[in-house]
């Protein structure tokens, strides 16, 4: 890579990842700092790390592998964990290079929604429920991964609208943006 490449690479304004089978190979300085990490820190890590359990890791590690084999690309907005234990919320774009296996080589971004929103403390059941909203799922599809019926959900749902006095889950999204947790 010439001078001017790695330039635009390291400083690009949101995250840069090229992983292989889930391995991070190469990071830009943004994704590190994202994080609280120094770059040298992530190398030839397993993106496991960037989850508060093994269980949220495996939930969530397979969810774009669909798309990745049909479009060669797949987004989300998710939660990642940082270094000091806060999760931040991040739109996640991946884009494979080798779409027959689409994990072998992949490239991703991770770009901060906001760091702006009000800090607030969630349940943990309040957390659980965000978490998938913010993956797009209904109430109903919710409720069936949280083995909950779909008036607790929805319930959990009102109570977290309320307390942050926004009209719908998007709102809500945006409201919790860089919300500790």
């Amino acid at each position: 890579m010439d001078a001017l490449a790695r330039l635009a690479f390291d400083e690009a304004p949101v995250g840069l990842v090229l992983t292989e089978r889930r391995i991070i190979r190469a990071c830009n300085r943004t994704f590190a700092a994202m994080l609280g990490y120094e770059r040298s820190d992530l190398l030839n890590r397993s993106f496991r790390m960037l989850y508060a359990s093994q269980a949220e890791f495996e939930r969530i590690r397979d969810i774009g592998l669909a798309p990745l084999r049909t479009r060669g690309d797949y987004s989300d907005e998710r939660l990642v964990l940082r270094r000091d234990g806060r999760r931040i919320w991040c739109r996640f774009r991946a884009h494979t290079l080798t779409p027959d296996a689409p994990l072998e080589r992949t490239i991703l971004s991770f770009a901060l929604i906001s760091d702006t929103a009000p800090r607030a403390m969630l349940s943990p059941r309040e957390r659980q429920v965000v978490a998938l909203l913010a993956r797009g799922l209904t109430s109903k599809q919710a409720a069936r991964e949280l083995a909950l019926s779909p008036r607790t959900v929805e319930d959990v749902r009102a109570r977290l609208l309320k307390k942050f006095s926004v009209k719908n889950a998007a709102e809500l999204l945006a409201r919790l943006t860089g919300v500790e947790i």
